[in-house]
């Protein structure tokens, strides 16, 4: 226990310090990137144990992309060609993904009976079991 005795507290929470970090505006943001790009991982995972089921919610996308960005524009400042070679094209996948979400939730069929959101592909309500009316081909 000498090593917690020998620690400079003082010198970790002063000058601008906090846990021995010297914070700036942009150190800000860089934490803050890594905080939101963190949380993705805990939404994710609250949604996929509510449903007891692998699930990735757009939240998680969102995150995703919100990270990227904060982290990117982080790397950028510092001209660190490790993180912006990591972070540059991230962003790709997550908007690609938000827009593939999108496209499906707007294609889910609304039941006229019980106004349920049912699956493009479903025939019948999953909850009432009324025929859905099938959708108008694009062709």
């Amino acid at each position: 226990m000498d090593w917690l005795t020998n620690i400079n507290w003082q010198a970790g929470f002063s000058d601008g310090r906090f846990f021995w970090i010297e914070w700036h505006f942009w150190k800000v943001i860089g934490w803050t990137g890594n905080v939101v790009f963190f949380s993705r991982i805990i939404v994710q995972w609250i949604a996929t144990e509510k449903r007891k089921r692998v699930v990735v919610p757009s939240a998680f996308w969102w995150l995703s992309l919100v990270g990227t960005w904060l982290l990117l524009s982080y790397a950028l400042y510092r001209r660190d060609s490790v993180f912006i070679a990591a972070y540059a094209l991230a962003w790709i996948p997550y908007i690609r993904n938000l827009i593939i979400h999108r496209r499906h939730k707007q294609a889910h069929l609304a039941c006229p009976t019980c106004e349920v959101s049912c699956p493009p592909q479903a025939n019948f309500c999953f909850a009432c079991g009324s025929p859905l009316a099938p959708r108008a081909s694009a062709n």
